[in-house]
């Protein structure tokens, strides 16, 4: 019973569900970074290279045969994931450079000056009447 609380403390701290969100959220970026890649990206790059299709790209190292699937070597899927890794870790990487510029900005900004109490107003109205 002990073991479920620290269990359930453990789950509800505010750090595991950052990070469950976290990766929730990135996991669905990636499948929008890979439509992106797949469908946008990739078919223009192929046609300049003369009508490539990128996943169709490999080496084959045994040509298939007697029911046995050919034994290739698919760098061209890897070329497309490649793709993915790059444009996601740059999004990442601006994300967190903007994230870091705020930061900055924040403790660079100089905090409002206290609004003076009381006893300064009242020591400046005396001053101002004696100028009078």
């Amino acid at each position: 019973m002990i073991m479920l609380k620290e269990f359930k403390e453990f789950i509800m701290k505010g750090n595991i569900l950052d990070l469950a969100v976290a990766v929730i959220i990135g996991a669905a970026f990636k499948t929008v970074i890979s439509s992106f890649v797949n469908d946008i990206l990739m078919p223009p790059i192929g046609m300049a290279l003369g009508g490539v299709d990128f996943s169709d790209l490999r080496y084959t190292i045994q040509e298939a045969s007697d029911g046995v699937e050919a034994v290739a070597i698919n760098y061209g899927a890897f070329t497309q994931t490649l793709i993915d890794f790059l444009i996601i870790a740059f999004v990442i990487f601006m994300v967190l450079k903007a994230y870091n510029s705020m930061q900055k900005k924040k403790e660079e900004a100089p905090a409002a000056p206290p609004a003076p109490s009381n006893e300064e107003v009242l020591l400046g109205e005396i001053r101002d009447l004696l100028k009078k």
